[in-house]
């Protein structure tokens, strides 16, 4: 069954949007992460324009981490005071994003930069998730079989941990600067309103291994931040850029909010150091598609310009 995007001008199958919805919510609720990664991409390939892929993907977001935070919120696994500090830096970055957003689109290099933005921070974020997930599995596998046990810090501490403005985080059990949490909630901001992502596979990594918060915890207030930052840069693309095709987010957001809570259920079965060699295979397939395609030949070089004959 065919639908009209109003914004998007162009038609789409209603089952194919939301089985793209709910494929994206089961991602959100099972990794912490919003899901837009792979979802804007997969707009693009279905051939929603890249502007329009991105401010829609980021109202989905909302509803679709939402639905995780609830299902996590249960479990206690919401550090809201370290939310409200990557909250409070990513409402800056986003609506500093959206501003860059309008003035790469005025100079009709916004479709390039979305792609480069992704290939770069997929690639390098997929390979560090993923060395060190295999590593971690490597160690547990070893104590399992009766090898020496090696008890770790929680977080190595750096120069980072010497910053000022410390607060206390009781759920995460850190004491840290508030300085460090809106800094990360700065960059992702931005690339929420850049790339149509909540930012959860740069969050997710950077609250682990730079903040040194516990994988159970990470995940929930992860979505936690990401409902009000890709919120505001929602709003901020309908009213200024006008990109949010509402069409096309309502249909996936019927299928996100309905695959969080399945992904929710799962997520709580498997370990935190599985949970992030599966996020980093997912995240380095997705960049291998997007150079592909970057570096592809085209089928047919000349079909730009054959509009004028009949």
């Amino acid at each position: 069954m065919q639908i009209y995007l109003p914004i998007a001008e162009m038609s789409v199958n209603v089952f194919l949007i939301l089985g793209l919805g709910g494929g994206v919510g089961f991602m959100s609720g099972l990794f912490g992460v919003g899901g837009g990664f792979l979802m804007t991409p997969l707009l693009i390939f279905l051939g929603i324009p890249p502007a329009v892929a991105v401010g829609t993907e980021a109202n989905q977001i909302v509803a679709s981490s939402v639905s995780g935070v609830l299902a996590h919120w249960r479990r206690g696994n919401v550090d809201i005071k370290m939310g409200l500090m990557l909250t409070s830096g990513g409402f800056v970055g986003s609506t500093l994003g959206v501003f860059l957003f309008r003035w790469l689109r005025g100079l009709g290099q916004i479709d390039l930069v979305i792609s480069l933005c992704y290939i770069v921070f997929l690639g390098v974020v997929g390979s560090l998730m993923l060395v060190e997930s295999i590593q971690a599995l490597r160690t547990s596998r070893k104590q399992a079989a009766g090898g020496p046990v090696v008890k770790r810090k929680l977080h190595q501490h750096t120069w980072i941990h010497g910053l000022p403005f410390k607060m206390r985080f009781r759920r995460s059990k850190l004491y840290i600067s508030a300085l460090l949490p809106m800094g990360i909630g700065l960059l992702v901001g931005i690339l929420a309103a850049i790339m149509g992502v909540g930012g959860g596979f740069i969050m997710v990594p950077a609250m682990i291994y730079l903040l040194g918060m516990p994988t159970a915890v990470v995940v929930g207030t992860s979505l936690f931040q990401i409902i009000f930052v890709t919120a505001n840069a929602t709003f901020l693309q309908s009213t200024m850029n006008h990109t949010v095709d509402v069409v096309l987010a309502l249909l996936l957001l019927l299928g996100g909010v309905i695959g969080a809570q399945i992904g929710a259920r799962f997520g709580a079965r498997l370990k935190g150091e599985q949970l992030r060699s599966l996020l980093a295979i997912m995240v380095l397939i997705v960049c291998a598609k997007l150079l592909f395609d970057m570096v592809s030949v085209p089928a047919e070089l000349f079909a730009a310009g054959t509009g004028g004959k009949h």
